[in-house]
């Protein structure tokens, strides 16, 4: 069990990878939720402008906790150029949440009487976003932003990129 353990914090495979960020999606998810109920009991703000608020509080913690748990020290680059890919993929896994929310949402209130499921219907909603979301945000993000390789070598502006890495290989794919 102990190995286990270890291996889950420790592991490079995808499985593992995924996993964590599973885990950091269901801290993550607890943020954003709280934010979705509290800020209109609390500050009587409308429910979309709620969303947008812990959705945003919820990408900005969730970067923090990829970058350094799920991914871990050899997925690292530069912290800013890094946390801009990880915002850009955010922000489209997060229209894609927002809008499976909405969408949600508004079929539901057109279509359930029940105050129970209507109150409940928020929450749903932004499981079932999170879930498309969450999806989206893993692949991306280990394809573009915590992506494992070489690192890049930073370049002069005036110093033009080698042949090699402008020309196509055979499979129509530019050499990096």
């Amino acid at each position: 069990m102990k190995r286990r353990i270890k291996k889950y914090f420790t592991s490079h495979s995808r499985t593992a990878q995924f996993l964590r960020f599973a885990t950091v999606g269901a801290k993550v998810s607890a943020i954003d939720a709280g934010g979705v109920y509290l800020l209109p009991f609390l500050f009587g703000m409308n429910l979309y402008v709620a969303r947008l608020i812990s959705l945003s509080s919820a990408i900005l913690i969730g970067y923090l906790l990829n970058r350094y748990f799920t991914f871990g020290n050899h997925h690292r680059g530069p912290f800013f150029r890094q946390m801009a890919g990880h915002v850009g993929v955010f922000i489209m896994g997060g229209l894609i949440n927002y809008g499976v929310f909405t969408m949600l949402v508004k079929l539901g209130h057109q279509t359930l009487e029940s105050k129970l499921y209507l109150s409940l219907l928020p929450l749903f909603a932004l499981w079932i976003g999170g879930i498309v979301g969450m999806a989206f945000n893993f692949v991306f993000s280990k394809l573009f932003v915590f992506r494992h390789g070489r690192p890049c070598r930073v370049r002069n502006s005036d110093e033009a990129p080698p042949v090699a890495e402008m020309m196509p290989s055979a499979e129509g794919e530019v050499h990096r």
